[in-house]
């Protein structure tokens, strides 16, 4: 399996724009899957496509999953809140 880099990927996607994705996988010898594939993750990531060696991309939040990740922290913090109090309240009994 050949790599390409992360510029040979941005410029042939360019070129499958401009002149078809059959006739760019011609003219750059990849086959057509590969530029496929290439596109849909351009269409899915935008400048986040490609990604070098050791750069994790992580797929674009819903405005769903932004919502529950918030609600998350907030539940979490709330949690931390009431452990606290609980402590303290206990400490008092104990008395």
């Amino acid at each position: 399996m050949r790599k390409y880099d992360k510029g040979f990927k941005e410029e042939a996607v360019k070129l499958s724009d401009e002149v078809g994705l059959k006739q760019a996988a011609a003219q750059l010898g990849l086959p057509y899957y590969t530029l496929s594939e290439w596109r849909q993750k351009r269409k899915a990531y935008g400048d986040h496509a490609f990604v070098g060696s050791g750069i994790h991309r992580d797929a674009p939040l819903n405005e769903n999953e932004r919502r529950l990740m918030k609600e998350n922290a907030e539940l979490r913090k709330t949690n931390e809140i009431l452990k606290d109090a609980l402590g303290f309240f206990a400490k008092d009994r104990k008395k």
